[in-house]
């Protein structure tokens, strides 16, 4: 059992890190019924699988949690990648037909994405709760111990290592030359991506357990000293900051002048990041339960997920609640936007596809264990991982 730092004053969160046996692919695509759907098979070109890639935890830089590849209507299973007696809690990334994760056990693994086949793998002393993110042919990932590493995307030969003072829980980011990393010792260290060489840092009150996110030239840190930090991305200087009145850990998104995200006091936000003032707030009719999901954001909507056992879809202009789905237990994954669809993994173990519009439940999959990691959807497929140990990749089956 190891008891990981918390900034969260009335949270104490405890992982057990199950010990890492023999991997396993199980394939079952043979257990499928044929899949009736008419829909056609979109064409691949090479920009358009560049532009399909997920290579961050939220997809994109700004962190919309929006996918630019499309998925059918009825998403069948298409492999397993399994890891016995091993545990999930990040998301992967997903580029060029493969998908990358780290586990609690200190492994990185490369998937092929048509057949969850294992490409390579890299062993660390520490487990990995960030996700990855892949950028020009190089993986990046943070472990538990605060070791940031640089891998070689084609065989995971290491590249160089970056130490911080504290557990790495979130995803990189880049801009321009170098990667942003966020670290519960409470600095944001900008680094060169090839080199590993620091190129500055920004530190503030508390841990920092969310992912960067980045518009322009500035960075946004949504922190555990209960305020959102606007950060230049140039010399790494604070340009402001809001109160955001409780501490939190989640990724904020952005979409065009807004900031979306939600607090540990139970408080879903939007921060106008320009004024750097607040423009509205949501308290859901499940009460003041903590956000641990990062939302999803589109012009019409933001969809998060709840500890309240909720997910919630607000307009993003005024915060007004436009629908609520219930789930059998709580949310911590983060939802992905796919066309007209939600998809997002809850911790009672199923994955669930929502009408955007409605809310309403079009497609469901129970699985082992919980879901705390979340949906990456490139190149036709979703992929998912979760807290048993075990990947998923659902997609179309091929006639």
């Amino acid at each position: 059992m190891r008891v990981a730092m918390t900034c969260f004053l009335f949270v104490i969160v405890s992982i057990t890190l199950a010990s890492c046996g023999q991997v396993e692919i199980a394939q079952v695509r043979a257990e499928q019924t044929k899949q009736k759907s008419d829909e056609p098979t979109r064409p691949v070109t090479a920009n358009a699988k560049q532009q399909a890639s997920w290579p961050l935890f939220r997809g994109d830089a700004q962190s919309t949690g929006v996918a630019k590849s499309k998925l059918p209507d009825d998403l069948s299973l298409l492999w397993k990648f399994e890891v016995k007696d091993g545990a999930f809690e990040g998301t992967p990334v997903i580029h060029d037909g493969v998908a990358y994760i780290g586990d609690l056990d200190g492994e990185v693994f490369a998937l092929n994405l048509d057949s969850g086949e294992k490409k390579w793998e890299y062993k660390t002393e520490a487990g990995f709760i960030a996700s990855p993110a892949i950028h020009e042919g190089l993986v990046y990932i943070g472990d538990y111990d605060g070791t940031f590493y640089c891998l070689e995307a084609e065989s995971g030969k290491p590249r160089w290592k970056f130490a911080t003072d504290a557990e790495i829980d979130a995803c990189a980011n880049f801009y321009k030359g170098n990667v942003l990393i966020g670290s519960q010792d409470a600095t944001l260290y900008s680094v060169n991506a090839k080199t590993g060489e620091l190129v500055w840092k920004h530190t503030i009150d508390d841990q920092i357990r969310c992912s960067p996110t980045i518009i322009d030239d500035r960075v946004f840190l949504a922190g555990c000293d209960g305020k959102l930090h606007i950060v230049g991305l140039e010399k790494g200087e604070e340009l402001a900051s809001v109160d955001i009145g409780a501490p939190t850990g989640v990724t904020p998104a952005v979409q065009g002048d807004y900031v979306y995200f939600g607090t540990e006091g139970g408080e879903f936000l939007c921060v106008n990041w320009k004024q750097a003032v607040m423009a509205w707030s949501f308290t859901g009719k499940g009460g003041t339960q903590p956000y641990r999901s990062s939302a999803a954001a589109t012009a019409e909507h933001v969809v998060v997920g709840s500890r309240a056992k909720r997910v919630y879809s607000l307009d993003p202009t005024s915060g007004d609640e436009q629908w609520t789905f219930a789930s059998k237990q709580r949310i911590d994954s983060s939802p992905v936007i796919v066309g007209d669809r939600v998809y997002i993994g809850s911790t009672d173990g199923r994955i669930y596809g929502l009408s955007l519009e409605s809310g309403d439940k079009e497609w469901e999959y129970e699985a082992k264990g919980g879901f705390t990691g979340s949906p990456a959807v490139a190149e036709g497929k979703l992929v998912i991982a979760s807290d048993e140990g075990v990947v998923y990749c659902f997609g179309k089956i091929k006639e």
